[in-house]
């Protein structure tokens, strides 16, 4: 999930999943990786907002609907897990699949953004997953970027010697590159308490099964939690009185903010999201003021052959392609909506959330709303992670645009923070009267089983420090 903006009013709609966008498969021969993987555009755009439109439905979202009367006057602890998902949203890939396919099938099918493996075309058990975090691991380690242990060296050089020369690469080759968590599962019965717990305390997917079995109907995950208890939230008076409330009140979030310099070359983007175990992270100027957002799912736009030359562009030139592309795909333009700042509302973050499907928000510093309200905290108290190194030129073709010439302070603001869909998930299960562990449990576990190869002064960095390598 790109966290980029479509111009749609971020309303409390329906519950039904979203149906699924699948493009018509391209037939064209593949001369390296994926190549001709991209979708093809709309020949038509649509009318979009102004951006002081969208900015006001984003601060001002709309008064709650009735939501889906099949929930009306239920206690949201008491619905089953079962009754948010569908099994369409299931797609089977087996360890022997090339993982040229697995990707291609991953960027046609979209939310869930995941691709389930099994032992055989027969099999309804998964046993593992295939992601754009996986996606990412195995460019990395194609483009000789991944930064191995010592006892993987050979494996990875032989891996990446495979690619360059066109031979097939199953799964069962590329999913252990990418350390990961194991599978989740529920059963279809269980209720919704056992799964905001489990969400809270960090966990992103849910694979929802059969009563007594592993047989998979269904894939739960933080996004469609989050985007129900909104969409219902007039049904669920305890989650629902939370939402006027604003950020600062509620204390939530976390102050370790993985950012990178826009100057950076995107190759360092992908290794610092592999290295630190996240999915994406901000863009900043020189001034720490928040001016993008790159994450994993963006990989996309790199498995055409044609796009290989943008692996040596800056960030900001990416974050240019990313709106571009998005903007053609949709048929709309696209705006970036990727912040909030401490006296944003909880209604004003998760309607941001569900409208970019996003997984966090970046939090920015902001002038106190008035003189007995204490400022926001400095940019001190942050802790900002970027790759160290020097990092190759860019191309001569791409715009040379710097990070020291935009304007970032009238875009959003300076990075102090971060708010993801664990720490709201973990703020309603806490105040429902569950105990679900602290999400920073999970997010330290992440970074500890990812390579620690670029990250030898990171962890010894405190919460009232700052790292800006550029």
């Amino acid at each position: 999930m790109a966290d980029r903006a479509v111009f749609d009013p971020p309303s409390r709609q329906s519950t039904a999943s979203p149906s699924n966008n699948n493009p018509a498969h391209h037939s064209s021969h593949r001369s390296s990786f994926a190549e001709n993987l991209r979708h093809s555009p709309r020949t038509q755009r649509h009318p979009s907002f102004t951006q002081a439109a969208v900015q006001e439905l984003l601060n001002h979202p709309p008064a709650p609907k009735s939501g889906d009367p099949r929930f009306a006057g239920r206690d949201w602890r008491q619905i089953h897990v079962g009754e948010l998902v569908q099994e369409s949203d299931v797609r089977w890939a087996e360890l022997d699949t090339g993982v040229e396919q697995a990707t291609k099938a991953l960027i046609d099918f979209g939310p869930p953004n995941v691709i389930l493996i099994r032992e055989t075309p027969d099999a309804v058990v998964a046993c593992d997953s295939f992601d754009y975090n996986d996606l990412n691991a195995y460019l990395l380690v194609v483009l000789g970027l991944a930064n191995p242990e010592e006892d993987q060296k050979d494996s990875f050089s032989q891996l990446a010697s495979k690619a360059r020369e066109g031979i097939p690469i199953p799964l069962r080759e590329v999913i252990p590159l990418a350390k990961k968590e194991a599978l989740t599962t529920l059963s279809q019965t269980e209720d919704l308490s056992k799964a905001i717990e489990i969400f809270g305390s960090g966990v992103h997917r849910i694979l929802v099964c059969k009563p007594g079995t592993k047989t998979v109907v269904g894939i739960l995950s933080q996004w469609k939690l989050v985007q129900f208890l909104w969409d219902n939230g007039s049904s669920f008076p305890a989650i629902d009185q939370l939402y006027p409330i604003i950020l600062r009140d509620l204390n939530i979030g976390t102050q370790h903010a993985i950012a990178i310099n826009g100057d950076k070359l995107l190759t360092d983007a992908l290794q610092l999201m592999s290295n630190e175990g996240v999915s994406s992270v901000a863009v900043v100027d020189n001034a720490a003021n928040v001016i993008g957002n790159i994450s994993t799912a963006d990989t996309k736009l790199l498995t055409n052959t044609s796009s290989l030359p943008l692996l040596q562009s800056t960030c900001i030139h990416f974050i240019s392609v990313i709106l571009t592309e998005r903007g053609i795909g949709d048929g709309k333009d696209s705006f970036p909506v990727f912040h909030v700042n401490p006296y944003s509302t909880l209604a004003h973050t998760v309607a941001k959330l569900v409208a970019t499907r996003s997984h966090r928000m970046w939090v920015v510093e902001s002038a106190s709303p008035s003189p007995s309200a204490p400022a926001t905290p400095s940019l001190q108290s942050a802790v900002i992670a970027q790759p160290l190194g020097g990092s190759v030129p860019p191309s001569p073709s791409f715009p040379a645009v710097s990070a020291a010439a935009l304007p970032g302070a009238r875009i959003s603001g300076r990075l102090t923070g971060v708010i993801s869909l664990s720490d709201i998930l973990n703020l309603f299960a806490r105040t429902s009267g569950l105990n679900p562990k602290s999400p920073d449990e999970s997010r330290a576990r992440r970074r500890r089983s990812s390579s620690t190869s670029l990250r030898p002064s990171l962890d010894g960095l405190s919460r009232s420090s700052i790292d800006l390598r550029r």
